[in-house]
């Protein structure tokens, strides 16, 4: 990113040596400019496109509330911010509605403590701008932005659709996919289940749209990733001066979601503290935002997903039981990819045609070597797993050509770190023990071949052979490469 491309912040402090210890702590990430008064930030404010305002309290002539305050007159659209002494705090406070405060900072202030909190003003005023140009472009061009809004919401629904889950007419997933389909016109609670990265988020807003809220909000949450507090807040919404930064109401994720549905993942993670609270929303069809007097309505339908055992989670007393049964009404088993190598080429190729973009490499089909490669490992990461190892080719390759050679050394030898070691494959072979051996050797000299791109003196090499020893070994296991 450019010097030009940063968002611009106003520093404004009388005191130079605060001033500079401000500028170099923003301006790797920020387009910095400084005043020492109110009148000289005015100043720049009428000739720069000035984002953000970080203004002491503290000035001459004019505080920084004041000052704030004819910002918020003349250029509405910048966030301000102040930093200020503990001293400060009750004027600020009281100032805040009417000069439009966004945050303040007390002294002394952390240069990580500040650098998020503008970034995240930064977000704001990008935010707003956006919203800003979307409401004119509704305002002059109504009729045309409903119809392409429309197009790009049948765009989305044939994208995310149950049919467009990638799957062999073998495959498990087959199943799977008719039992979402049937579900989704009940207006009811789904769990789905299943590891990590095989596509429960994917049949989730499937469900959405295959249902009679297509047309509503589909709102997503990783319940394992937020703290119990903050997810409160997040799901049910504040009020203004419910805690310290509740500068303005928040609505909810579940008010959002109102006609339409809420994915929950990873709800196994949630303490029971909090699945009291989300209990209640289902058992009352209402949520009460955090400082609210009374509880508001919703209608919104809940789809949860986990990667955990709930039921043996209710047996050590990690999961409300009657919550469990709420959330479960109906309850969807979603297969690893290593139960379904059938549909690993059709996934595989899919995601090697994304490459593909306007402008950009073009990439070959995958051939039989890289999919037979693919098919014999087991996915412990599934198809997020299976994704990262087609990007991998792609970084690697030369000539627009995905080789199993750029594959990982753990695809290569398709074994995953917790599987039995390779002589466990043995016992499962046909035959004497010479056949079987040859049949492990044949395939370490394969592996080998692969990972060196069948470069034949490596390979020897690598394998404590001589060229006229692996040459024979290629004839006996027909492995030469056509």
């Amino acid at each position: 990113m450019s010097h030009h491309d940063l968002p611009s912040v106003l520093v404004i402090d009388d005191e130079i040596r605060s001033q500079e210890a401000l500028r170099r702590t923003l301006e790797e990430d920020f387009t910095v400019f400084t005043a020492a008064s109110a009148e000289a930030a005015a100043g720049i404010m009428a000739r720069e496109w000035i984002q953000i305002v970080l203004c002491d309290q503290r000035m001459p002539g004019v505080s920084g509330v004041q000052f704030l305050s004819d910002v918020r007159e003349k250029w509405p659209d910048a966030v301000r911010i102040i930093i200020s002494g503990y001293t400060d705090s009750e004027d600020i406070i009281a100032g805040i509605n009417e000069a439009g405060i966004y945050q303040y900072l007390l002294k002394p202030w952390q240069p990580e403590q500040l650098l998020l909190t503008l970034k995240s003003a930064a977000e704001m005023y990008r935010l707003q701008s956006e919203n800003q140009r979307l409401s004119l472009d509704m305002k002059v061009a109504q009729p045309v932005m409903r119809e392409r809004v429309a197009g790009q919401r049948k765009a989305v629904a044939r994208q995310f659709a149950v049919a467009s889950v990638l799957r062999a007419p073998d495959s498990p997933m087959n199943a799977v996919c008719a039992l979402i389909e049937k579900v989704a016109r009940l207006d009811v609670p789904v769990l789905l289940t299943g590891e990590s990265g095989t596509g429960k988020e994917l049949l989730a807003r499937g469900l959405h749209l295959a249902s009679p809220r297509a047309e509503g909000a589909f709102i997503t949450e990783n319940c394992g990733a937020v703290p119990d507090q903050l997810l409160e807040s997040e799901l049910f919404g504040y009020k203004r001066g419910a805690f310290t930064g509740a500068y303005e109401d928040r609505v909810g994720l579940f008010k959002q979601a109102d006609g339409g549905s809420i994915f929950l993942d990873e709800i196994g993670e949630t303490t029971p503290a909090f699945q009291v609270k989300l209990l209640r929303v289902l058992q009352e069809g209402e949520v009460r935002p955090i400082g609210a007097p009374r509880p508001i309505p919703v209608d919104t339908r809940v789809v949860t997903a986990t990667n955990r055992d709930l039921e043996a989670d209710m047996q050590a007393g990690r999961f409300r039981e009657d919550l469990f049964y709420r959330l479960a009404a109906i309850t969807v088993h979603v297969p690893p990819l290593r139960e379904r190598p059938m549909d690993i080429p059709l996934i595989a190729a899919a995601f090697a045609a994304e490459l593909n973009g306007p402008g950009g490499e073009v990439f070959e089909p995958l051939d039989k070597e890289v999919l037979e490669c693919l098919r014999a490992y087991r996915w412990p990461g599934n198809v997020r797993e299976l994704r990262n190892e087609i990007l991998r080719m792609a970084a690697l390759s030369d000539g627009g050509r995905l080789r199993a050679a750029d594959l990982s050394p753990r695809v290569l030898r398709a074994a995953e770190a917790d599987e039995e070691p390779e002589l466990s494959l043995l016992a499962g072979l046909d035959g004497d023990l010479k056949g079987r051996l040859e049949t492990l050797e044949a395939r370490i000299v394969k592996e080998s071949l692969i990972r060196h791109r069948w470069n034949k003196t490596r390979a020897a090499k690598e394998l404590g052979l001589s060229r006229v020893g692996l040459r024979n070994k290629l004839g006996r296991y027909g492995l030469e490469k056509s």
